[in-house]
């Protein structure tokens, strides 16, 4: 129970992350390898809210997050809508790219340290011999808060609505008057916005420092295509079971097993299942 209790939390940030990487995918066809990066920032910008300018948690929760949102959106606007179209290749190398400057600007500002960030959840509850920490349940909670604001968002406003239609098809929304590029920013804002709502939730656990993100986006990146990349509902589900088979492998198996297990699955799953768990199988004629 204490496993599987501390591998959901960690299989929740994963799938928060990949759900990043699924939401601009899906409505752009790229791949954002800057999207650890970017929970990296949102969990410094929490920091720096709490710590030097003495803010309480939550409003510098919700400050980190509109913050690192809006620089999601101004990214896109200035930087990656000019590489739409072009070979992933170079997209993707770019997104390492602005990766690495990312985490240069944050050595620069806030230095090589390591930092803990206070938060309101330092208790643990006992049940049953089990040790339930406050930390891990926030985690929890604050993903199941995160996906019902989308779904209820996705599913139920008009914005939310274009931006499934754009993500389906681009040309078909640009000609039902959808502002397709300005859609594009707002999934990127939203996508930013999560990736620093999961740095914050994982604060407290791992700490922060400029390489934080990087563990978290590969094994994210993992979970979208166990899921089925372009799957919402597969990257968050791909990130609890990538979460549980990290935190059991740990447990049970020889040492090293607990960082290579989730990839191990992830090979097995592309052997058997090359479009992962909720994806479709999609075919081209040339």
């Amino acid at each position: 129970m204490q496993l599987t209790l501390n591998g959901l939390a960690v299989g929740c940030i994963y799938g928060l992350v990949a759900l990043g990487f699924v939401l601009i995918y899906k409505a752009t066809e790229l791949v954002n390898f800057a999207q650890g990066d970017l929970l990296m920032l949102g969990a410094f910008v929490a920091y720096m809210a709490v710590i030097w300018w003495g803010l309480d948690y939550w409003l510098a929760f919700l400050l980190s997050v509109v913050t690192v949102g809006a620089f999601g959106a101004l990214l896109d606007a200035v930087v990656l809508r000019k590489v739409i179209g072009q070979p992933q290749f170079a997209i993707v190398m770019l997104t390492i790219g602005l990766g690495a400057m990312f985490r240069t600007f944050a050595s620069v500002t806030w230095g090589s340290e390591i930092y803990t960030l206070p938060t309101p959840f330092s208790g643990v509850w006992q049940v049953g011999g089990v040790t339930l920490s406050h930390q891990y349940l926030s985690i929890v909670a604050g993903t199941l808060v995160l996906c019902g604001v989308l779904y209820a968002f996705f599913n139920h406003t008009r914005i939310g609505v274009a931006m499934q239609a754009t993500s389906q098809n681009q040309l078909a929304a640009y000609y039902m008057g959808i502002p397709v590029k300005l859609i594009f920013s707002l999934i990127w804002a939203i996508s930013a916005g999560v990736a620093a709502a999961a740095g914050i939730l994982l604060a407290p656990v791992t700490l922060i420092d400029i390489n934080m993100g990087l563990a978290v986006a590969l094994k994210a990146f993992a979970a979208a295509v166990l899921g089925g990349f372009g799957s919402i509902p597969g990257a968050l589900l791909g990130g609890i079971i990538i979460g549980l088979i990290e935190l059991y492998a740990g447990a049970t198996l020889p040492e090293g097993f607990k960082d290579t297990a989730p990839y191990i699955v992830l090979l097995i799953m592309l052997i058997v299942r090359p479009q992962g768990l909720f994806g479709t199988l999609a075919r081209k004629k040339v």
